[in-house]
């Protein structure tokens, strides 16, 4: 009969990661039977956690060749469409790196807390099953201690008192006979401790291990969301150092991902090769030191099994029946002739009462449906939330791995593209006027040497300094100033009035490429009078 028939039914994804290959490290293919003990067993856990070390280093060697790649190929990005379709191609990697690693902090915080669920309900079952059994060995030790101490010590003096009257002397011996029987019945009863299983102690290290991997997850999930806000900043703000720490801190946490992925696999196939048949894995376990009938008795708990403590039991409740009618009859015939005799009599009416209650008791902790509602609910824990949050951390493992590869690959474009955006404004020559630096000095040079501005030389002329172009077409142009003069928008909103010099020649290098149109529209556009006025500098 399989445990499965009757209670408890094994949910879907355990027979799924049952079905996962067991070898050992020598490529030995192996039985899917729960065997903890067993070292090729043991081996085929580790070879799980050696395949996603496989993924890892796979991972790593595709990030290093796209690494390389972009190291390596570098492509002109002169042109402003290639730099802004790269710029767009970075944010949106990097949005989705985000939400990835979003979605992977929120299936692990669900997986942690459901994987956490699973073991409490364990310890706790655990921890009722182990008060289960000691109240057992409680009750059998205690009546069997009475019996033998309390009883006797009676029992004799009650023969010393009653040493002419034969009668009671043999009542005396029958209910010895009963005690001795009593005891019997009790040390027939399975010793628990000789399983050398103590269940609080199980329960113990398993909470123990059970705080600190929770805790182990917790900080990874906030390290995880750091890292990527972290990332995300460095992005906005274009700072170099952050993305640079962000990306050793990713390759790190890239590391930690895959580590966790192999530890998790490998515990959910563990514990679901548990969860198939826990009942073979247990009457295995039991087998040298409780009888098979006990243990099938509290595995399966039905009502068409005999109850294996029941003869026990009677004989127990049958035996302290008369021995308390002994006692009643002694109370009502021998104390009028021996007065001393009461006290003993009184005493050993108390015990079997006692007796009595500890009868009870241990009746309703034998009884099957106590132990088998604890099995069952670890199983349920274990086998129904512990492995469901082993497998979402095994999917947040995994997302977190495709979410810092992701991240690993945009933060290098993103670096490299701030590093030639610091190139273009570092090429920007000193003595170049157009620069908003450079003309704040000519301005200030021109202030001190009291020289009239453009400005200041139009608001004399009046309407006639108007900078209006002239119809006429200026002669000494070039042939073609769209195709010689690509304008640069970031100076296309920028003035001439107000330098205090013009540019040594419009169509020399490298002023020709950073002038709009509309600045050397303007600037052709002066009369002879006002180039007269400012000297020969600005002829070209």
């Amino acid at each position: 009969m399989s445990s499965a028939s009757v209670d408890y039914i094994p949910p879907w994804w355990t027979y799924w990661l049952h079905q996962f290959p067991h070898v050992n490290l020598r490529f030995q293919p192996l039985d899917h039977t729960f065997k903890p003990q067993d070292e090729n067993y043991q081996q085929s856990l580790i070879f799980l956690g050696c395949v996603a070390a496989a993924g890892l280093g796979v991972n790593l060697l595709c990030l290093a060749i796209y690494l390389s790649c972009l190291c390596c190929c570098r492509r002109d990005e002169e042109e402003e469409e290639s730099k802004k379709s790269n710029s767009c191609c970075v944010t949106w990697t990097a949005v989705a790196a985000g939400l990835i690693c979003c979605v992977a902090v929120g299936v692990g915080f669900y997986g942690n807390s459901e994987t956490n669920d699973g073991v409490y309900q364990l310890t706790y079952s655990l921890y009722n099953a182990n008060h289960t059994l000691a109240g057992v060995d409680s009750l059998v030790t205690g009546t069997v201690g009475g019996m033998q101490s309390g009883l006797n010590e009676h029992l004799s003096r009650l023969g010393e008192i009653f040493a002419t009257r034969g009668d009671f002397v043999q009542t005396l011996q029958f209910m010895q006979q009963m005690s001795e029987n009593i005891m019997k019945q009790l040390l027939g009863l399975p010793d628990w401790e000789k399983a050398k299983v103590d269940l609080a102690a199980i329960a113990d290290q398993t909470a123990y291990v059970e705080y600190y991997r929770w805790l182990t997850y917790l900080l990874i999930l906030i390290l995880d969301l750091v890292i990527c806000l972290a990332a995300c900043l460095g992005l906005a703000k274009q700072s170099r150092w952050l993305l640079t720490t962000m990306m050793v801190c990713g390759v790190l946490t890239l590391i930690l991902s895959w580590a966790s992925l192999g530890a998790d696999v490998a515990t959910a196939v563990g514990t679901s090769d548990f969860c198939v048949a826990p009942d073979k894995f247990l009457m295995n376990q039991t087998k040298d030191v409780i009888s098979s009938d006990i243990v099938h008795y509290y595995l399966y708990c039905s009502q068409t099994l005999p109850n294996p403590f029941q003869q026990s039991l009677t004989v127990f409740q049958r035996s302290l029946t008369t021995m308390q009618i002994q006692i009643q009859g002694l109370l009502q015939f021998a104390v009028p002739l021996f007065p001393t005799a009461e006290r003993d009599l009184l005493s050993i009416q108390h015990l079997l009462n006692n007796s009595e209650a500890s009868l009870h008791q241990l009746t309703a902790l034998l009884d099957c449906r106590g132990l088998n509602k604890d099995y069952l609910d670890a199983l349920i824990g274990v086998c129904y939330d512990g492995v469901e949050g082993l497998l979402y951390l095994a999917l947040f493992s995994l997302l977190g791995a495709c979410a810092f590869s992701v991240m690993l690959c945009a933060i290098p474009r993103a670096w490299r593209q701030i590093a030639n955006r610091e190139r273009d404004y570092d090429d920007i020559d000193d003595g170049d006027p157009f620069n908003p630096q450079t003309r704040r000095m000519m301005s200030h040079h021109s202030e001190q040497g009291n020289m009239h501005s453009f400005c200041s030389y139009s608001s004399s002329m009046g309407s006639q300094t108007s900078l209006h172009p002239p119809t006429q077409t200026v002669t000494n142009a070039p042939p073609n100033q769209s195709a010689l003069f690509g304008g640069n928008p970031r100076y296309e909103n920028v003035p001439l009035i107000g330098r205090g010099s013009p540019p040594p020649s419009l169509y020399s290098q490298p002023y020709r490429n950073r002038y709009s149109p509309t600045m050397r529209a303007t600037y052709l556009s002066m009369t002879e009078d006002q180039i007269r006025h400012f000297g020969g500098d600005f002829r070209a």
